[in-house]
């Protein structure tokens, strides 16, 4: 059975579903309560009441035979299902009241109710709780009303319906206590989380856009490198001028890589193939439609002359929001838009789907945190969310000057 995923259906940390396991020791305790409320429940049926306080219990025998499963064992569920454990002691009570006259004061009765309030509140949401308390109003004020309800407390018209029913909203505020604080540390566990994702995001994306900012100037490196040993060759003037260039073209390309290189993954290889760009969006666009997403790419103005930096990060953006299209918005069409205006690339990827951003993609995508990350580097920016007609838009405006220098503000 799907439960929610919502702090009422944990408890320390421990979901429903590990509740139902033997290792469980919140299941021993409901087991345990369970138990000790039936076995009081019992003794005051059929024992000797005063051996445990409490007043003995009249009715049928096939009612006080069945009482202490019907009032103690639904204990047992106080944290599985607060609300149907609740319901069931006060049906029980309600049925007892109608077919004999007792008073139900005493430790027995008391151990049950103020159990089940407690209950009620920590492991409920609170909709259920307030539901819980205002469901069950009817039986203890008619209950309290005669003095069958006193909690220990000899008092029976108003003052009974009064202390009874301060006595059990005392434990079931106690409970709704337990339950915020509890609720509290969750959210900020999973805020805590999610920053660290985002970190870890962000961080991978710098580690990315690094490798291929040193694949892109090792290229062009390697370049100067050939050119100046080609002029050396020729035989023609500036022979010393085109050996510096060589030598130091050598040096900044064996530094770049030595210092680079530790920012690659372990398992990653090294390969030599060149960095995509946005040459390759067609093909991107391909392989997406390919998998089940109608994209229509739209380029307004020549591509040709971006910066090489700004070319990559073009197609990782739009790779990232597609696979997170692909990924999150169902069935559905996307939409890829690029164009160029005053000194500044401007990239819009939106689809008519269900509007949910994706936290990541598998294959290396790192999710709207890295897609920030790479628009910050270059001095862009970059905004994403549900779209007003339904689906989910990401936008980026990256200026074509260059990157932002380490260090400074975007």
């Amino acid at each position: 059975m799907m439960r929610r995923a919502w702090p009422a259906d944990t408890v320390g940390g421990m979901r429903a579903g590990e509740r139902l396991t033997g290792g469980d020791p919140g299941a021993i305790v409901d087991a345990g309560i369970g138990i000790a409320a039936a076995v009081l429940i019992a003794v005051a049926a059929w024992g000797s009441p005063r051996l445990i306080g409490s007043e003995a219990i009249d009715g049928p025998s096939w009612l006080l035979g069945l009482l202490p499963v019907l009032v103690g064992v639904p204990l047992v569920l106080r944290r599985r299902a607060p609300l149907l454990m609740w319901l069931a002691i006060w049906a029980s009570i309600a049925l007892l009241s109608l077919l004999a006259v007792n008073s139900l004061e005493g430790l027995a009765w008391v151990f049950v109710l103020f159990s089940a309030a407690f209950a009620l509140g920590a492991h409920a949401s609170l909709r259920r709780a307030i539901a819980g308390l205002v469901l069950a109003a009817p039986v203890v004020v008619a209950i309290s009303h005669r003095g069958a309800l006193g909690l220990g407390l000899s008092q029976d018209g108003a003052p009974a319906v009064v202390s009874s029913s301060l006595q059990l909203m005392a434990f079931w505020l106690a409970g709704v206590f337990v339950h915020v604080r509890r609720r509290a540390a969750w959210l900020a566990a999973r805020s805590a989380a999610s920053q660290r994702q985002a970190e870890q995001a962000a961080a991978a994306e710098r580690a990315r856009i690094a490798r291929e900012l040193h694949d892109i100037v090792a290229h062009h490196l390697s370049v100067v490198v050939l050119q100046a040993a080609g002029a050396q060759v020729s035989g023609k003037p500036a022979g010393p001028t085109l050996r510096k260039i060589e030598n130091s073209a050598r040096q900044a390309l064996d530094e770049t890589s030595r210092l680079l290189n530790v920012l690659r993954d372990p398992d990653e290889e090294a390969g030599l193939a060149p960095q995509p760009g946005t040459g390759d969006l067609d093909a991107l666009a391909a392989s997406v439609r390919a998998a089940g997403l109608p994209v229509d790419l739209v380029i307004d103005g020549d591509l040709a002359a971006l910066p090489a930096l700004v070319d990559v990060s073009v197609y990782r953006i739009v790779q990232e929001a597609l696979t997170n299209a692909l990924k999150h918005a169902g069935a559905a069409r996307a939409e890829v838009t690029i164009g160029c205006e005053a000194g500044a690339l401007t990239i819009e990827v939106g689809d008519n789907g269900t509007g949910q951003p994706g936290n990541g993609s598998p294959g290396g995508g790192h999710g709207l945190a890295g897609m920030r990350e790479r628009a910050a580097v270059l001095g862009g920016e970059l905004a994403a969310g549900p779209q007003p007609g339904g689906g989910f838009a990401v936008r980026a405006r990256l200026p074509l000057g260059g990157a932002v220098p380490p260090g400074e503000p975007s």
